[in-house]
């Protein structure tokens, strides 16, 4: 091998540690129309509705103030039960309301990458999510985005407003068909919370074996706002690779990130977060939890202090339990004035020995005491979730302890 074949290899291999699988689009079938069509609700049959509800989102819940289910390319269902509160496809929102226009493709560039290129080309529909001024709704808004067909793409753009003063919990699904190996998801989310306003929003994702996961997601938080943000992956994904970035424009403006991961074998998991803290008196936490039972994690986090007195805190702990299975912790602090405070932590390894033993010596089998740390080890209580969205990420996470184990 000649020395510039080897240095282009190398290359090569540097890129693909730094941004992981590249994806073909070409490979992936489009529709012949790409215009919104409805899909009726009774089509889907049961095995399509347990699927969905395992990804947090129940058609028949009644306990929920909107709801809005997309099936590859065509809408199933969107209903919003509250007043003040706003549910719509994204390309009937954009058509009925041209102020919308000032905040697409705004907190996420259109020319970013060749993801958001394709969302842009092959548009898709996607959600409309929006709170009226000092509107509290505080019953969750469910979103579930499906792929029902083999090998397609599904290409979709999503926007989130949360006006002055209001409050939102959304809980949203991606899931595929108990039937579906392969296919692309492409999600743009552009998320606006606005001064004095409050947005949990709570992801839970049940993808296939093949899957390539490419969201792009901006979020954009002015004076006094809060935006929590929880990731639950705990099931099997080929590729997933997302970095969303926040920008803290107001003083006051406080941002939260939490996941929990699990990489099974052949699973390659990019996840992470950046805030950037561009006003005064900005908070912002960035906490990851992360186990591998043979695949891939690269636990990302990157926090950057513009102004004084913002406070930013990242942790990342990983948890190995099998020999091939790999974590790479890439913490990021940038301070660029004086007064700035950050810190971060992280730690990697596998369960200790001791652990086991002290548990075992108290009468539990092995098998038992590990489950039993790795429980605890995930049972991460996230600050301000509301009991109905926790219970949804504390099913998720007991419903993968038996696989992982």
């Amino acid at each position: 091998m000649s020395e510039v074949t080897r240095n282009r290899a190398e290359l090569a291999k540097e890129k693909k540690a730094l941004f992981g699988t590249d994806v073909d689009l070409r490979q992936y079938e489009l529709p012949a129309d790409n215009k919104a069509g409805i899909v009726k609700p009774e089509s889907l049959s049961e095995e399509d509705r347990k699927k969905i509800i395992s990804s947090g989102v129940d058609l028949a819940d009644p306990n929920r103030a909107g709801t809005f289910l997309q099936a590859d390319h065509r809408i199933v269902h969107c209903a919003a039960k509250q007043p003040g509160l706003e549910v719509l496809p994204m390309a009937e929102a954009l058509e009925k309301h041209p102020w919308l226009e000032k905040f697409y493709w705004q907190a996420v560039h259109v020319d970013a990458d060749k993801y958001t290129a394709q969302a842009e080309l092959h548009f898709q529909n996607g959600y409309f999510i929006r709170a009226q001024a000092g509107q509290r709704v505080t019953t969750p808004i469910q979103a579930c985005l499906y792929m029902r067909h083999e090998n397609t793409a599904q290409n979709v753009h999503n926007i989130i407003i949360a006006e002055e003063g209001s409050e939102l919990h959304i809980i949203t699904g991606c899931a595929t068909a108990p039937s579906l190996k392969s296919g692309l998801h492409i999600g743009i989310s552009e998320i606006y919370v606005q001064r004095g306003a409050k947005l949990t929003f709570t992801m839970i994702h049940d993808w296939a074996e093949e899957v390539m996961v490419r969201p792009r997601s901006g979020i954009v938080v002015e004076e006094n706002g809060v935006f929590l943000s929880n990731y639950v992956c705990l099931k099997p994904v080929r590729s997933l690779q997302m970095y969303p970035t926040t920008r803290l424009t107001g003083p006051g403006a406080t941002a939260r990130f939490h996941s929990v991961l699990l990489a099974p074998p052949g699973c390659e998991l990019d996840t992470g977060a950046r805030v950037i803290l561009e006003a005064p008196q900005t908070r912002a936490e960035i906490i990851a939890r992360t186990i591998t039972t043979g695949g891939s994690i690269k636990a990302r986090g990157h926090l950057r202090g513009l102004k004084p007195d913002v406070k930013a805190h990242l942790e990342c702990h990983g948890l190995i339990l099998a020999e091939d299975g790999v974590i790479h912790a890439i913490p990021e602090l940038e301070g660029q004035t004086a007064g700035a405070e950050m810190s971060h932590e992280a730690a990697v390894g596998k369960i200790a020995e001791e652990e086991i033993e002290y548990l075992m010596a108290r009468g539990l089998t092995e098998e038992e005491a590990t489950s039993t740390i790795v429980r605890g080890f995930m049972n991460v209580r996230i600050e301000g979730l509301p009991p109905e969205l926790q219970a949804e990420v504390d099913r998720a996470i007991e419903e993968s302890e038996m696989s992982m184990l």
